[in-house]
């Protein structure tokens, strides 16, 4: 069956919704009928979206403020979500941290694997079982280009979202035969809008404009690769050239190159 039709009773869930690629993506869902559960800490982020979305559209908008690095409130999540009728999740939500791990706070990288990681794992298994028994479904997992090679200082970061592409691409092997569509998107560095200087961060300072690439665009781009069942999206030069590197550059010379560049952004 593929990516069922937008009906009342089903949800588009849709996790780090309240910036980024998660806005765009709850925008652009919105705007093809489907009805959404939006899922980030930011409750009241969420709640002016959901204003936007439902004056807009008509959309039938449901706000989840959970920390999904918080093992109980995943749990409590992932219990509701299980009894839901769940179109299509969009495992969005994640953080990045950079310079040397040593020189970082634990407890913030242990809550990095938990959100980048153990939420995507838990809430995958919690919509996956039911997408099976009705033959129809979609997953859209955000993984990274940076989870194709080794990244010194941004190691956590790197090693969860390894985790994240090679789980998407197993699993829609799994599932080829079941009618769940499961879509990884790779994406490299992107954003809304272009900063003003005094706006900017030091990851725009030092990504040169060109290989910035829009949020509503890949939004779009991998809502329309899902309902094809397109394995893998990559936009954007700067990914296409991780992905290239991570799969044929010898390791040794690659990894202290990259970790070079990072350790200016942790700087």
């Amino acid at each position: 069956m593929g990516i069922p039709h937008p009906s009342p009773q089903s949800r588009a869930v849709v996790t780090g919704a309240s910036s980024g690629i998660g806005m765009a993506l709850a925008r652009e869902l919105a705007s093809r009928g489907y009805g959404l559960i939006l899922v980030a800490r930011r409750g009241e982020v969420l709640e002016e979206l959901a204003g936007e979305l439902r004056a807009q559209h008509g959309t039938a908008v449901e706000v989840r403020a959970v920390d999904l690095s918080d093992p109980t409130a995943v749990t409590v999540l992932c219990g509701e979500l299980s009894g839901r009728e769940i179109s299509i999740l969009a495992n969005n939500a994640g953080v990045a941290t950079f310079g040397p791990l040593a020189e970082l706070d634990a407890a913030y990288e242990q809550a990095q694997v938990r959100l980048n990681v153990n939420a995507v794992h838990d809430l995958t298994l919690a919509v996956l079982p039911q997408m099976v028994a009705r033959g129809g479904g979609g997953i859209l997992m955000v993984g990274s280009a940076a989870g194709n090679m080794p990244i010194p200082n941004n190691a956590t970061y790197a090693a969860t979202k390894a985790f994240v592409n090679t789980f998407s691409e197993s699993l829609r092997v799994e599932v080829a035969d079941a009618g769940v569509h499961i879509t990884l998107l790779a994406p490299g560095p992107v954003r809304t809008h272009t900063p003003d200087a005094d706006e900017a961060s030091t990851v725009d300072a030092a990504v040169p404009d060109f290989l910035w690439h829009d949020t509503t665009k890949v939004a779009k781009m991998s809502l329309d690769a899902l309902g094809r069942n397109k394995m893998r999206v990559v936009p954007g030069i700067l990914s296409k050239a991780m992905s290239v590197a991570g799969g044929y550059s010898p390791r040794k010379i690659t990894a202290p190159i990259v970790g070079a560049f990072y350790r200016k952004l942790g700087d």
